[in-house]
């Protein structure tokens, strides 16, 4: 790796956004981490000033790497090491206004699903290629 920068899963375990390294790498696999828009493998180097997207319980956690750290530090060092752009949860009115559907009803349909997606604010389709 060039100076300066760090494996994604392994500064994410560093800055305690996951509790052990094989979390962050589970994550970087299922695509629930990417990096200035793009999905990161776990070997993908952050520099310092890059865009963090991290899904995580259904929501984004936006992080701007600000330190380079390797190993795991104190809660303090760690919340020194990024910043934290994530916008706040819903508040309760608006989770309580949402559209929810019927117990039993069975799976969306596409059309539902993109729907849905589009509420929730991620209409971008995933740019993952194909796998064959």
């Amino acid at each position: 790796m060039a100076a300066g920068t760090v494996r994604v899963d392994s500064w994410l375990w560093a800055v305690r956004v996951f509790k052990t390294r094989s979390q962050a790498t589970t994550a970087c696999r299922a695509g629930h981490v990417k990096i200035g828009g793009t999905s990161a493998k776990a070997a993908h180097p952050v520099r310092i000033g890059d865009e963090v997207r991290i899904r995580i319980a259904g929501f984004d956690r936006i992080l701007v790497v600000k330190q380079t750290i390797v190993k795991r530090v104190s809660a303090v060092t760690a919340a020194e090491s990024f910043i934290d752009e994530t916008p706040p949860p819903p508040s309760r009115e608006e989770v309580a206004m949402a559209p929810r559907r019927d117990r039993g009803a069975g799976r969306p349909t596409k059309r539902e699903r993109r729907e849905l997606e589009k509420l929730r604010g991620r209409d971008e389709p995933d740019e993952r290629p194909l796998e064959y």
